[in-house]
């Protein structure tokens, strides 16, 4: 395939991104990704300069590793095309992903997605802008009804339940509430000791791993992430029957102790 100025195959930078776990079981995979663009390069006849990742990264923001290291590799001149799976895996902000197109034009380069609705030309411009701003829609209905679920749960007295419960947990019968797991709910208060103690993460990390303890993982060193998680989390903190009363409903209410303190 010409390159952009006519000399060679085109040089692509083959680009993936993954936020959560969740974008990774409905199909958005690092490894699935890359695969689905390797499959394209080979097609098109691209030759692949680098395969860059961004794993645990939101496409609201640009501030990001791998987007950092396309932007060098772009700004250094000699790449023809930026290739993603989807639009939304560059940026999820139409201005965002207007602001690295022009950017990667200055250099020769062009963004393309596999689900690519126009061409380049201002009618396949204007395609694409406006249906990137139909998702935006779409992405801001369903984030205020996942609000909305969320506080009615949390005002009848549910969790919201996860794969998995938080570490000093498990879920009730129902599968609507937690009950402590004592044996982990000891490890969690020697991690809130230890902070009291001023070791951050990294030290509680060694310790623990000195100790023998293990990790929720069941890797060697409990995860930094897991142990922030938890230092930060208003689930291990007691809470007053009072402060309880002005996030539940009144039939919650009846069903609690006035003496005793809740995790929230």
């Amino acid at each position: 395939m010409p390159s952009t100025n006519g000399h060679g195959p085109k040089r692509a930078i083959l680009y993936a991104r993954v936020f959560t776990d969740e974008q990774a079981r409905s199909g958005y995979s690092l490894a699935q990704q890359i695969e689905a663009l390797r499959e394209y390069a080979a097609r098109e006849g691209c030759v692949v300069l680098e395969e860059v990742v961004d794993p645990g990264q939101s496409g609201a923001s640009l501030e990001r590793p791998g987007m950092d290291r396309v932007r060098d590799l772009v700004a250094a001149g000699g790449v023809s095309v930026v290739l993603a799976q989807d639009r939304d895996r560059i940026a999820r902000e139409p201005a965002y992903h207007y602001l690295l197109r022009r950017e990667f034009e200055e250099h020769g380069t062009k963004i393309r997605a596999l689900n690519d609705r126009g061409d380049d030309s201002p009618e396949g411009e204007l395609t694409d802008g406006i249906l990137d701003q139909l998702a935006k829609f779409e992405r801001a209905k369903t984030a205020e009804r996942t609000r909305r679920g969320k506080l009615r749960k949390a005002r009848e007295g549910k969790i919201l339940r996860g794969p998995k419960p938080p570490y000093g947990f498990r879920y009730n019968s129902a599968g609507d509430g937690l009950i402590v797991y004592e044996p982990e709910m000891v490890v969690a208060e020697r991690v809130f000791r230890m902070a009291a103690e001023g070791l951050g993460p990294q030290a509680i990390q060694t310790r623990l791993h000195d100790e023998g303890t293990p990790s929720p993982t069941g890797d060697p060193l409990w995860p930094r992430r897991t142990l922030e998680q938890i230092l930060r989390s208003d689930l291990y903190k007691a809470h007053t029957f009072e402060e309880i009363a002005e996030l539940v409903s009144a039939e919650v209410l009846t069903r609690l102790d006035e003496g005793a303190e809740y995790g929230v």
